[in-house]
């Protein structure tokens, strides 16, 4: 991993609308679906940065709809008959 060690790159975090986490090299323009969290720094601050926010990797959608599902067994809205 020597290359890590010689990267002078400065990176920026960046997220997307299912709140998953990424790099991007700052001179380069962020990709579409993606913005600035307004972190940047070198590769292992910004992944150390990631590894502390990102403490749920499931997608935003998915998370939603996990919780809209709880929400409806226990209001009793789970009719399955299991």
């Amino acid at each position: 991993m020597a290359a890590d060690d010689s990267d002078s790159t400065i990176y920026r975090v960046v997220v997307n609308h299912e709140e998953q986490y990424s790099i991007w090299p700052e001179y380069k323009d962020i990709p579409l679906g993606w913005r600035d969290v307004g972190r940047s720094g070198p590769k292992d601050e910004c992944l150390a940065y990631i590894k502390e926010v990102w403490t749920d990797m499931r997608p935003l959608s998915l998370r939603k709809k996990m919780e809209a599902d709880a929400d409806a067994a226990a209001a009793g809205g789970d009719q399955t008959g299991s």
